[in-house]
């Protein structure tokens, strides 16, 4: 499994900023933290639900604050991602939990940019950002934001929905989604696991806001046509098994193979590996699937990326010839 090439399509780059370097960010801001070491601070990444991961995930953030933060925050991330043949990433970034904090819109992106840039360069890793808007900030707030991306929109390949889904359905942000199919971001939305209104939230994220992708969503078994809608369709399901586990009752492992048996593009990712205890690798290793089924899972990640047919040929031509070593 090490050993094969892999794609990585649910990745909150803030959700990688590991104790070590947020100590280090922090000494190089001046800013206190309230643990006394690394050791500490894992230990209160204690949480049952989402929101209550939510407020240890924005609490961590305020330490990035300058444009080299953010360079070296997704350079370690690309860096672990190297080491375990990740050969392609599309990572989220939430420019409202820094702008919102006075943090320039200019500084988030432009750390990040270089960032992938030297990744390729250096490590092999190619990267493409998705922007990610808050659901529990307003809609307007949303649009504003999508507005001032636009100067910098061919850094950017999609945008996304996260953070906090409950009172926050979908529709609230089709005006927002509609302006950004205009603009030609690619569309995304998280359906996060066992939610309120779970259902609804996914059968507006395919048949109303006509997404191109789900994040999550493995709660679309509950409906027997919007399984097969997604299949007929052949949309991505970005599955992240053990951040389910911390936020729900399991890590939904059984809901994911049913979906891969039912031909559903599931994919497999590691959200927030650095509150979730796993990146890419330990995903797919806690899934206990069989090596067919685990090729299988990678063959759909880089049949659903963001990329030119000929680049997801050439990764998926790495797999196969990979897949077939003794």
């Amino acid at each position: 499994m090490a050993g094969l090439p892999k794609a990585e399509l649910h990745l909150h780059i803030e959700g990688t900023l590991e104790p070590e370097l947020k100590f280090e960010l922090a000494r190089r801001n001046g800013l206190g933290l309230p643990y006394g070491n690394v050791e500490e601070m894992r230990a209160a990444y204690a949480f049952d639900d989402l929101p209550s991961f939510l407020k240890v995930y924005y609490e961590g953030m305020e330490v990035l604050r300058t444009e080299p933060d953010f360079y070296d925050l997704a350079m370690a991330y690309l860096r672990k991602a190297a080491s375990q043949n990740v050969r392609y990433a599309e990572i989220f970034f939430d420019p409202q939990a820094h702008t919102s904090r006075g943090v320039p819109f200019d500084v988030v992106i432009r750390g990040l940019r270089r960032a992938l840039l030297d990744a390729e360069k250096q490590l092999g890793v190619r990267a493409q950002l998705i922007m990610c808007f808050l659901r529990d900030f307003q809609a307007e707030y949303a649009m504003a934001t999508l507005l001032e991306s636009l100067p910098y929109k061919e850094w950017i390949v999609g945008v996304g929905l996260d953070s906090d889904e409950k009172g926050n359905p979908p529709a609230k942000f089709a005006a927002v989604y509609e302006r950004a199919r205009q603009e030609g971001y690619l569309l995304t939305m998280h359906c996060d696991v066992d939610q309120e209104n779970s259902i609804e939230h996914i059968r507006q994220v395919l048949q109303d806001i006509r997404v191109d992708r789900i994040d999550h969503g493995v709660n679309i078994l509950e409906d027997p046509a919007l399984v097969a809608e997604v299949v007929e369709r052949g949309i991505g399901l970005t599955c992240c098994p053990i951040s389910n586990g911390y936020v729900t009752d399991s890590m939904k492992v059984e809901g994911i193979r049913k979906l891969l048996e039912q031909g559903a593009r599931v994919t497999i990712n590691s959200d927030d590996p650095a509150y979730f205890t796993g990146y890419v690798q330990e995903n797919l290793e806690a899934l206990n699937f069989t090596r067919d089924e685990i090729v299988q899972v990678l063959r759909n990640a880089f049949e659903v990326t963001w990329l030119p047919r000929h680049l997801k040929d050439g990764y998926l031509a790495e797999l196969e010839a990979a897949a077939v070593r003794p």
